[in-house]
C-alpha cells in the first residue's frame, strides 16, 4: 500500500454527517475528524460530541477500529456536557461503548473532567510536542492556549487540525472562562510559523471553504493583521 493511501482522514460536519436532525448540532456547525492508518485499521476521533456513537459507526463502516480520542478543548460542543440549558452527548457516551485512551493537554484535564463527568484518571494528559501514534501515523500535539487554557492543535501529514484556536476566518473567542487574549496572540503566531504550509482544518465551518493552506489563511485572516501584542490587544478590544 502506498504511503499516501495509508492515511485515513475524514472531516465530518455536525447536524449533517453526524447528529443529523439535531438543531443545536446544525446551528453550531462543528467539525469532527476521523484519522487513522488504513493498513493497521487503527483510528482516532477528534472532538466527539452530539452523537459520538454516529462517529464510531462511521469509522467502523469504513473498516476501521477506534483506538483513541483526541480532544482540542473542553467546551461541550466538542466533548459533550451542559451548554445553553441543554445536555449534549459526547465523550462520556463514547466511552460507555468503547473504552479507549482520551488524549488531552495537561492544562485541560480538570476542565474536561468537570464538563463531561469523566474522572481525571481516565484522561491521558500531554505536554506540548508530545506525539500520539495511530498505527504508523504520528500525530504531534501542539499546546495553543487562548481559547481555553489547554487548547491544543494536531499536526499530521501536512494537515493542521486547529480546533477553535484558528479558523479560516477569525479565531476562537477569548472571553469565556479560561480564555486569555495574550495567550491567543502567542498561539496564533506560533501556528503561523509552522513550516511546510500545512492545510488548516478548523473546529467549525465558519467560512466558505472547509479547509485552506496555512499560507492562504495568514494572508486573508484578519487575526494576522496584528504584528505585535499591543496591536493585537487593540484589535481584540482589550
Amino acid at each position: 500500500m502506498a504511503e499516501d493511501d495509508r492515511l485515513y482522514f475524514r472531516q465530518l460536519l455536525s447536524g449533517r454527517d453526524f447528529a443529523a436532525g439535531d438543531m443545536i448540532a446544525e446551528q453550531m456547525r462543528n467539525f469532527a475528524y476521523l484519522i487513522g492508518d488504513r493498513e493497521t485499521g487503527d483510528a482516532v476521533i477528534v472532538d466527539p460530541a452530539y452523537a459520538a456513537t454516529d462517529l464510531v459507526d462511521a469509522l467502523e463502516s469504513d473498516g476501521m477500529r477506534l483506538s483513541g480520542v483526541l480532544v482540542t478543548h473542553h467546551h461541550p460542543d466538542h466533548v459533550g456536557g451542559s451548554m445553553m440549558g441543554f445536555e449534549l452527548k459526547g465523550l462520556a457516551e463514547l466511552l460507555e461503548r468503547t473504552s479507549v485512551p482520551v488524549h488531552v493537554n495537561t492544562h485541560e484535564v480538570d476542565w474536561v473532567s468537570r464538563v463531561t463527568g469523566i474522572a481525571p484518571s481516565e484522561l491521558t494528559a500531554h505536554q506540548h510536542g508530545d506525539t500520539v501514534e495511530v498505527g504508523a501515523l504520528s500525530i504531534e500535539l501542539l499546546h495553543t492556549p487562548g481559547h481555553t487554557p489547554g487548547s491544543q492543535c494536531f499536526l499530521l501529514d501536512g494537515r493542521l487540525i486547529a480546533g477553535d484556536t484558528l479558523f479560516l476566518e477569525g479565531c476562537g473567542r477569548t472571553d469565556f472562562p479560561g480564555g486569555n487574549v495574550d495567550d491567543m496572540f502567542r498561539s496564533l503566531q506560533a501556528l503561523a510559523a509552522l513550516p511546510g504550509d500545512p492545510t488548516v482544518f478548523p473546529g467549525h465551518w465558519y467560512s466558505a471553504a472547509k479547509s485552506a493552506p496555512l499560507d492562504s489563511v495568514r494572508r486573508s485572516n484578519y487575526v494576522y493583521r496584528a504584528s505585535s501584542l499591543d496591536q493585537w490587544r487593540t484589535l481584540m478590544g482589550g
